[in-house]
């Protein structure tokens, strides 16, 4: 297997590990693997018990090195079009999981591997990292997202430069521009991305879901638009046992114990 899905327990339930697997070829997204994690997807997007996602590395020093150029130099052209009509398939089934997700990256996160953690809601970087969209070096242009994705997250002159440059950044830099939520520590990615996680699971899901959606799509609109997309998402919460909940744990001092329902 070269995607490995672990769910957390006791006070971590509903967090859930998405870990790529592949240290043969550095976690490089061949046919195997891409299968694999939609496959993983597919199972995890309906299931009420996820509450937020951690995709990361089980193979040290690396995130995602890319799409397997190697398995790619065998394809016809048309075999290559629809390999990466799946890559961007696949990221953005990953985007429009309804739960929250987290990136954990540590090592290399280029090319296909990058598109794959924009595809998250919020990046974690260990201070080792190295990423960028380095496809028009390989005189191709990022097609899973890349600049779609990139553009939206930092802005479309910096996206620019990023992509035409082919340059890979650290860390630190991914951080300044807005590409990553968080540095920490080398090696310490997925540690943190799950003390952030730890950190969304006590809310409510039908709301974290709710403003998810909201942030998402809204911010595609005018902002009247947006506006009333936002009532409609709020409207979605209100006659919901959380909110109750909420209300009475709010009144009694204590902790709610929220249900998603």
């Amino acid at each position: 297997m070269e995607v490995q899905v672990e769910r957390l327990a006791g006070e971590e339930a509903g967090i859930v590990l998405l870990g790529l697997d592949r240290p043969s070829a550095k976690n490089a997204l061949g046919r195997q693997l891409l299968t694999e994690f939609r496959a993983a997807l597919g199972a995890l997007r309906d299931d009420p018990a996820v509450r937020v996602l951690v995709v990361h590395s089980r193979v040290p020093g690396v995130f995602c090195s890319g799409a397997d150029l190697k398995e790619r130099a065998g394809m016809s052209p048309e075999e290559a079009v629809v390999f990466v009509e799946g890559l961007r398939a696949a990221f953005s089934e990953l985007g429009d999981l309804p739960m929250p997700t987290i990136a954990a990256i540590d090592g290399a996160a280029f090319g296909g591997g990058l598109e794959l953690a924009l595809a998250a809601d919020l990046r974690v970087a260990g201070a080792g990292a190295k990423m960028g969209l380095v496809e028009t070096s390989l005189a191709i242009l990022p097609g899973a997202g890349g600049t779609q994705r990139l553009p939206r997250l930092i802005g479309a002159s910096r996206a620019k430069e990023l992509i035409f440059t082919a340059r890979r950044i650290g860390a630190e830099e991914a951080s300044r521009l807005g590409l990553v939520n968080r540095v920490v520590a080398a090696g310490r990615a997925l540690e943190s991305a799950l003390a952030l996680a730890r950190e969304i699971l006590p809310n409510g899901p039908v709301a974290l879901r709710a403003a998810k959606r909201a942030v998402d799509q809204g911010i595609q609109l005018d902002l009247a638009s947006g506006l009333a997309l936002e009532q409609a998402c709020y409207a979605q919460v209100i006659p919901t046992k959380d909110r109750l909940e909420g209300l009475a744990a709010f009144r009694d001092k204590r902790k709610p114990e929220y249900r998603g329902e």
